[in-house]
Formats: C-alpha cells, structure tokens, sequence
C-alpha cells in the first residue's frame, strides 16, 4: 500500500514539467517594427500657409513747384495775347501790327512791346498780305509791292515776297481790265494806259486788254 502511494506521487509529478523548447515558444514574441510600402499612404504635414504680400505703401505726390511769377504787367500780357490772336488769322507787318494793337486802346509801349516780344518773321508775313491781296483783286507786280509798302512792310520784304509768288502778270493785267470794264466804259487805248498807269508793262497791258475782250 505504502509503495502504490510513492509511485502514484512521482507519475503526477514527473506529468507536470514541460520541455524547455516548449517553454521557449510559449513566450510571446516582440513584434518587429513594419515600414511602411511605398505605394501606402502615409500622413503628410501639412503644407504651410503663404505668406501674406507686403501692403504696397503709396508714397504721397510731391507736391508741384508753383510756376515763376510773369514780370509782365497785365497791358503787357493782353497786348502779347492780342498780337498772336492777330497774327493767327492775317498777315501784318510790324508797324502795322502796332496800329491795330494802339487802335485797340493798348499804349504805344505795350503794343511795341508785345509786337517785338514774337519774334516774327515779316517777310513770311508779307507773303500773307500778298496773297490775301491777289485773292481780292488784279494787281500789277509794282502796284502789290506799293501796296505792302504802304501796310507798313520793307521794300526788302515786300519786294521778296512778291517775287516768292511766282505769279502770271498777264493773268493779273487781264483780271485788273475786267474791273475797270466793270463799273466804267474805257476805249482800248485808254484801258491800256490805266493799267500801265497801274504798274503793268505795255505788253502785259496790251495782253490784259485782249483778254478782257477790247
């Protein structure tokens, strides 16, 4: 009885050990760290905000340089403003620009002053006068010269204007014999002597004559 117990003691305890590699893997595995696949998704930070562009700061205008004060007197500024507004719209020379500004009211100084103060070439504007006077009326080449010699020109600036014309004498003759016809009877011979009277050649005279139908 008393060796039945001893061996039924040493079964149940020799069942109860357990292989040592047994033992070895029951113990729990440490789990190795997994990288990531490429095609994976993978959280990305998060991309930082643009930075604000600097507020453009609008420098203020510098202010504008008052314009120099004129050194002209008021006659003297209206005188200048009324001999360009002259000189626009006709030809003048220079003395008689001066008659039409102290015709106006401004004084002989202003008026010399304004005229002198344009700088103005009064050959070009005899040439004005000439041709104003041609669209008027038949002159001949000495009687236009007369005539601006006597609108206050040169014989120098009347004469080159004149001659800067180019104009056909015997056109004028014809056109000055067409007048006289006009407002008076007048015999060949007497409408020949007016024109010649008037500055035109014999031959221009006598052409104009023709023209106009004596």
């Amino acid at each position: 009885m008393l060796v039945a117990l001893v061996i039924l003691v040493a079964l149940t305890s020799g069942g109860d050990e357990v292989p040592a590699e047994q033992a070895a893997d029951d113990e729990p595995i440490a789990e190795e760290p997994v990288e990531a696949d490429e095609g994976s998704e993978v959280d990305e930070e998060p991309e930082p905000e643009p930075e604000a562009a600097p507020e453009t700061v609008t420098e203020p205008e510098a202010e504008s340089e008052p314009e120099p004060q004129s050194d002209l007197t008021a006659g003297q500024e209206n005188a200048l403003r009324s001999a360009r507004s002259y000189l626009g719209f006709s030809g003048f020379s220079r003395s008689g620009l001066i008659e039409q500004l102290e015709f106006e009211g401004y004084s002989t100084e202003d008026a010399t002053f304004a005229v002198d103060a344009l700088d103005t070439d009064w050959s070009e504007q005899a040439g004005r006068s000439a041709e104003s006077y041609l669209q008027i009326s038949g002159f001949s080449r000495s009687g236009l010269i007369e005539q601006l010699e006597f609108e206050g020109y040169s014989t120098e600036d009347a004469t080159f204007a004149v001659d800067a014309l180019d104009t056909d004498w015997h056109e004028q003759a014809a056109r000055s014999a067409e007048s006289y016809l006009a407002i008076s009877g007048f015999s060949r011979s007497g409408l020949i002597e007016q024109l010649e009277f008037e500055g035109y050649s014999t031959e221009e005279a006598e052409s104009g004559v023709t023209a106009a139908g004596l």
